[in-house]
C-alpha cells in the first residue's frame, strides 16, 4: 500500500511538472523574463515557505539549528539546478513541450542517477554508494546501462527535431512552437538537463534537515518541504538575478505597466504556473517519503514529466504536418528514454 501511494504522489508531481508551463502560453504581449520572473516568485519565494509553515511550522528553527555545512551545501546545489532551471524554460521555448522536455528531462535522469555517486566517491560517507561502488556492483552497472540508453534516447529526440526541421517551413514551424530554434534549443537544453539533474543531489544533501523534521515530531510525510525551502533559495537566487539583467538590459520591465497588455491576466497566468510547477515537489517529498529510495523516485518523477509533456506536446500539434518516419523517430526516442528510465530504477532497487 505505501508503494502504491508513493506511485500515486510520485504521478501527480511529474503531472504537475509536466503541465506547468502551460498557463505561460496564455501570457500576452509580455517577454519570457517578465513571466519567468513572476512565476519564479511564486514558485521559489512564495509558496515554498507557505507549503512548509503550513506542514512544518517550525521549518526555520530547524534550518537555522543546522550544520552550516548542510544547509550551505543544499543552497549551492539549489544555485547550479537555478541555472538548469533557467535554461529549461529556454530550452522548451525554443524546442516546444515534447521535444523539449524529452531532451532536457532525459539528461536530468541520468545525471541525476550518477552526480550523487560520483561526489561521493571524492567524499565517502557510511551508508552512500560512490560511482566506483556502482562499476563493481550488479545494481550499479544496470544503472549505468540504462544511462547509456537515456543518452540513446535523447539521441533520437535530437534526430526527429532535425528531420522535423528540415520538413516543416518557419511558418509551419512557429504555429506550434513561435520561437522554434533546433541548435540553439539543443545547446540549452542538453545545459539544462545536467544542471537541473542537481536538485536530486540537493534533496539527497539535505537529508538532516528533514530528519531533524521527523526528529521534532512532524509528519514524515511533509518533512522534505523543509529541505526544498532551501534549495529553491538557491534556485530563486539565480533566476531572480538573471531575469533582472534581461528585464533591465531590454527594458521589459515596462511590461508590467503596459496597459496594451492584459496585466492582470498576465500576472494570474504566470504565478499559476509558479504555483504547478513548486506542486511536482511537494508531491516528491511526499512521494519519497512512502516509496524510501531516493534515487529511484527521481526516475519515477522524470517519466512522469516525460509522459505528461509529450502529452501536451501532442494536444499543441507540435509534431503536426511531419512525415511518418519523423513521428516514429520522436515516439522512438521517448519509449527508448522511458526505457532508460526503468532500467535505472531496477539497478537501483538491486
Amino acid at each position: 500500500m505505501q508503494a502504491i501511494l508513493g506511485v500515486l504522489f510520485h504521478s501527480l508531481g511529474g503531472i504537475a511538472s509536466g503541465s506547468f508551463y502551460m498557463p505561460f502560453n496564455k501570457v500576452k504581449g509580455w517577454a519570457w523574463e517578465s513571466y519567468w520572473m513572476v512565476g519564479g516568485l511564486m514558485s521559489w519565494l512564495i509558496v515554498p515557505p507557505l507549503a512548509a509553515y503550513l506542514t512544518v511550522p517550525g521549518f526555520l528553527d530547524i534550518i537555522a539549528s543546522g550544520s552550516s555545512t548542510i544547509v550551505g551545501f543544499t543552497f549551492l546545489m539549489g544555485l547550479l539546478w537555478g541555472v538548469g532551471g533557467l535554461s529549461y524554460g529556454l530550452g522548451v521555448r525554443y524546442l516546444g513541450m515534447s521535444l523539449g522536455n524529452s531532451v532536457v528531462l532525459g539528461f536530468c535522469a541520468a545525471f541525476g542517477a550518477v552526480v550523487p555517486s560520483i561526489y561521493y566517491n571524492f567524499s565517502p560517507a557510511e551508508g552512500k554508494v560512490s560511482f566506483t561502488d556502482m562499476l563493481g556492483a550488479t545494481g550499479g552497472q544496470v544503472v549505468l546501462l540504462g544511462v547509456l540508453v537515456c543518452l540513446l534516447g535523447i539521441w533520437l529526440c535530437g534526430k526527429a527535431g532535425i528531420m522535423k526541421e528540415k520538413e516543416l517551413s518557419d511558418e509551419e514551424k512557429k504555429k506550434s512552437v513561435s520561437e522554434f530554434n533546433l541548435v540553439k534549443g539543443l545547446i540549452v537544453a542538453i545545459l539544462s538537463g545536467i544542471l537541473s539533474s542537481f536538485f536530486s543531489f540537493g534533496i539527497e544533501s539535505g537529508k538532516p534537515l528533514a530528519e531533524a523534521a521527523v526528529e521534532a515530531g512532524y509528519d514524515h510525510l511533509f518533512a522534505n518541504n523543509v529541505t526544498f525551502v532551501v534549495i529553491l533559495w538557491g534556485g530563486l537566487v539565480t533566476n531572480l538575478i538573471w531575469t533582472t539583467v534581461l528585464s533591465i538590459q531590454n527594458k521589459s520591465y515596462k511590461d508590467f505597466t503596459n496597459k496594451n497588455t492584459p496585466i492582470s491576466k498576465n500576472i494570474m497566468f504566470a504565478a499559476l504556473a509558479g504555483t504547478i510547477w513548486f506542486l511536482q515537489f511537494f508531491f516528491y517529498g511526499m512521494g519519497e517519503s512512502k516509496l524510501g529510495s531516493g534515487a529511484s523516485s527521481w526516475i519515477l518523477h522524470m517519466s512522469t514529466i516525460i509522459l505528461t509533456a509529450n502529452f501536451w506536446g501532442i494536444y499543441r500539434k507540435e509534431w503536426k504536418g511531419v512525415a511518418k518516419k519523423t513521428k516514429y523517430t520522436i515516439t522512438a526516442g521517448i519509449v527508448v528514454i522511458l526505457m532508460s528510465v526503468v532500467l535505472v530504477g531496477i539497478g537501483n532497487s538491486i
